[in-house]
């Protein structure tokens, strides 16, 4: 069997810029790994052919003739992902679409009743490592649709779903492919090569925002030290690769195991190793040793979900009054050198514009290195997305193309949604204004920051001085904006 697995060209504006990071897909990659090796399997990141996807596609699919094509997709990403389904069917007629991912989970049943549903053959929903490799036997002739458990199949044109499996043994999993199975290539982080490295899969935490509860369960699993160490062996020594992104969801739940990684990594004495991370303020701020050893590890970057400084939001969030545990962090995180990236949300419903400005002031006092910030989105299947629709402040129910966390879907109790995306915009510029570097960011790329306060500052300054002086602030928006939804379109496939 042939088999090609595909991630969707989408990114979220700033947050993952259309070209200065672009990181493999590690869910096709690992679900590529896990197909047993009597099977052909190509993996293809439509990011890294963002301008040219249809000739891409078609070379491509013409030269491999596959029996099954793989597609996955975020809610975000789902429309674009529908264009490549089809496209894919008009090149390879005979092949078979699986569909799987966070979208798939979560939306199987109403994907079923689709329109879109005639392209599509399987959905997996949940963890596809296992899965996968039954449908691929399956369609070989050596196990059963019927028998798979996290499948949908198609009997008599129409989908049926087979119970979902028990979380997966991380033990049993076979490595993500790295090697010249990917047909794509260049991931990078402005210019540095960066790949992808998973320790963990879940988070026990109880934000009501997060619909990932949906793939996992709201349980924590660790992968065994020994295939961690072999998986950042094969990033560091066979892809020559010093800058690694953590992908757990949230590493640093069980921190006694986070210090027996962090000394296995310490004492395999890589050189000049950048490691990224996400985890929880909590378990960061109560674990100053955990911290200190990540540091000594080569844990470079932290992102850190400080999500709002407003008690009622964080209740409404169910995330707790964090906002000390955050001050801690930050400064323990800084005490070892560690750059930390913070993650804010605007847009619950109690938020006015003191609010917004609050939150952006909040980020100057704990003096974050940078930051993430989104708008509070009713993401699919979740507690968030219930409340805010009963409370009738959900005003885009079923354009998820522009669920990626940068774009009003809802309104507040004080400010319509098209006052609160130029708030958003505004105060950020108002409030951080332009970044400047701070050492420890100089430390981790001291010529991409170089190039950034020497010559892209200073040219984006005067360029957008000048916007400003002809079009006003909310002229600069709009044209802002504009730009923005340009950046996930794709004139090839819009006829599809």
């Amino acid at each position: 069997m042939k088999v090609v697995l595909i991630s969707m060209p989408d990114v979220v504006p700033l947050v993952i810029h259309e070209s200065a990071v672009h990181t493999p897909s590690h869910g096709i990659a690992c679900i590529g790994g896990n197909i047993d090796s009597e099977h052909d399997v190509y993996l293809i990141d439509l990011v890294r052919k963002r301008r040219s996807i249809r000739k891409y596609l078609t070379r491509t699919m013409n030269r491999i003739q596959p029996d099954l094509v793989g597609l996955s997709a975020m809610a975000w990403q789902y429309d674009t992902c529908v264009k490549v389904a089809r496209l894919v069917r008009s090149l390879c007629p005979r092949a078979k679409i699986v569909l799987g991912g966070y979208h798939a989970t979560l939306m199987a049943e109403e994907i079923a009743v689709s329109l879109e549903a005639e392209v599509i053959d399987f959905i997996v929903r949940g963890e596809g490592e296992e899965a996968c490799r039954r449908l691929v036997n399956a369609l070989a002739g050596k196990d059963r649709f019927e028998a798979i458990l996290s499948l949908s199949y198609k009997r008599n044109g129409k989908f049926v779903h087979n119970e979902r499996s028990a979380p997966l043994d991380l033990s049993l999993l076979k490595p993500p492919i790295r090697d010249k199975r990917r047909l794509t290539w260049g991931y990078h982080m402005m210019y540095s090569r960066i790949e992808l490295l998973e320790t963990s899969r879940g988070c026990t935490r109880t934000c009501n925002f997060c619909s990932m509860k949906h793939m996992y369960g709201r349980t924590f699993r660790a992968f065994p030290i020994e295939r961690v160490l072999a998986d950042l062996d094969e990033i560091y020594y066979t892809c020559r690769t010093r800058w690694v992104f953590v992908i757990d969801d949230n590493m640093v739940l069980d921190p006694d195991r986070v210090i027996r990684l962090c000394d296995a990594i310490i004492a395999r004495n890589y050189r000049n190793l950048h490691l990224i991370v996400q985890a929880d303020c909590v378990s960061m701020s109560r674990n100053p040793e955990m911290v200190r050893k990540m540091a000594q590890a080569g844990f470079r970057i932290v992102f850190l979900g400080i999500e709002n400084v407003s008690q009622k939001n964080l209740i409404a969030a169910h995330k707790g009054d964090i906002v000390s545990a955050s001050e801690e962090a930050v400064a323990l995180c800084h005490r070892y050198g560690i750059m930390v990236i913070a993650g804010m949300i605007f847009g619950f419903p109690e938020d006015d514009e003191q609010a917004i400005i609050d939150n952006y002031q909040f980020l100057n006092t704990v003096e974050a290195d940078a930051n993430i910030c989104q708008i509070l989105t009713p993401y699919l299947k979740t507690g968030m997305r219930e409340d805010l629709i009963k409370k009738g402040l959900v005003v885009n129910h079923t354009d998820y193309k522009k669920y990626n966390g940068q774009w009003a879907n809802v309104r507040t109790h004080h400010l319509t949604a098209d006052r609160l995306q130029y708030l958003f915009w505004y105060h950020r510029q108002k409030v951080l204004g332009w970044w400047n570097p701070s050492k420890r960011v100089r430390s981790q790329g001291r010529g991409w920051t170089a190039i950034w306060n020497y010559v892209f500052k200073p040219v984006l300054k005067l360029y957008y001085d000048h916007v400003l002086r002809k079009y006003g602030w909310e002229g600069r928006h709009k044209r802002e904006m504009e730009r923005l939804s340009r950046m996930n379109r794709f004139p090839d496939l819009e006829t599809f």
